[in-house]
């Protein structure tokens, strides 16, 4: 078995970091708050996010970036989008060899750009990576619930060596080399979580639902497709079963947003009330700016993002998706 750093102690982090401790291997979950990791360690489980799930015996706590990167044979990163450039910059004096994955659905903050780029950029094209996506909450994988993901990777040797980690008891993994397309995938899906959220919130109902969702699949699939990815990935787990997941169940934190958003919070007490990081705030922004720069139609999209905005109020945006003239559903 391997000694595997989890860098990001949050809830998604922490669950991933259980998953690789019941498959035997040593790991080392890492956070850049003291009092957090000290509070984790002292109480051997995370009771803020995951309560009453204890930490096993193979599960060590660390505040130490250096030493945690240095006594590891594999990386896992789950931290905010928004921070992985500046942490791929500060492990990367001791990265060495080591392959690096990560488990983040977002693009850069402010650029748009995959994360993937972000790596090339910072660590390099050639050095083993991969990323895993699909439909999984925290709550449940910490739990031991059955659960399926992807691990998309450049190439599918890659891919399936870093799945050996993960795979096992309740936790499958399948293998892609779809590595954009999963990303635009997890991003993207946000977005049309936070339109299902709002819709919920104002009372559409469930046909409302199920449109936006079909569609909203649509879109993410012609943004994919036009910045390289493949159609295919768009029907499997990290497409459809990741985008059904976030936009159905209020474990989403993407869907409450929205949810709070219908019912009259402004996007900061929407915040404020879910306590954690709303992936799918910036994801509109980004999503937006790449759907305008490759001239890709994202009417939902479009929406999301005059709402958060502050330029069209929910009932304006309802009443303009109402309009849309007639199209063939598969154009």
């Amino acid at each position: 078995m391997a000694r595997v750093a989890v860098l990001g102690a949050g809830s998604w982090g922490t669950a991933l970091a259980l998953q690789l401790a019941r498959n035997n291997h040593q790991v080392t979950l890492w956070g850049h708050h003291s009092e957090h990791i000290a509070a984790l360690d002292a109480e051997r489980m995370n009771a803020r996010y995951l309560p009453g799930i204890a930490f096993p015996d193979n599960l060590a706590l660390s505040d130490q970036l250096a030493e945690t990167i240095t006594g590891s044979e594999m990386v896992l990163v789950v931290v905010p989008s928004h921070a992985f450039a500046d942490l791929l910059r500060a492990i990367k004096p001791h990265l060495a060899e080591r392959p690096l994955m990560w488990a983040i659905k977002g693009f850069e903050a402010n650029t748009g750009r995959l994360l993937s780029d972000v790596f090339a950029e910072i660590i390099g094209q050639q050095h083993p990576h991969a990323m895993l996506a699909g439909p999984s909450f925290a709550r449940e994988v910490a739990a031991n619930q059955p659960t399926a993901v992807t691990i998309a990777a450049p190439d599918a040797t890659l891919a399936e060596s870093f799945a050996g980690f993960f795979h096992g008891s309740a936790f499958l993994c399948y293998t892609s080399t779809d590595l954009i397309g999963v990303q635009i995938a997890g991003a993207v899906k946000n977005v049309i979580a936070i339109a299902t959220g709002i819709a919920d919130g104002i009372g559409c109902g469930a046909n409302a639902r199920a449109a936006l969702i079909t569609r909203g699949l649509r879109e993410i699939s012609r943004l994919a497709v036009a910045l390289g990815g493949e159609v295919e990935t768009m029907s499997g787990l990290a497409g459809m079963g990741d985008l059904v997941l976030t936009a159905t169940d209020n474990q989403s934190r993407n869907r409450r947003f929205g949810l709070a958003l219908g019912q009259g919070l402004t996007p900061a007490q929407a915040k404020a009330d879910i306590g954690q990081v709303v992936e799918g705030e910036g994801a509109t922004f980004d999503t937006w700016v790449l759907a305008e720069q490759h001239h890709i139609r994202m009417p939902i999209t479009q929406h999301v993002h005059a709402i958060l905005s502050g330029k069209a109020n929910i009932e304006q945006a309802f009443a303009s998706m109402l309009k849309r003239e007639i199209k063939t559903e598969h154009a």
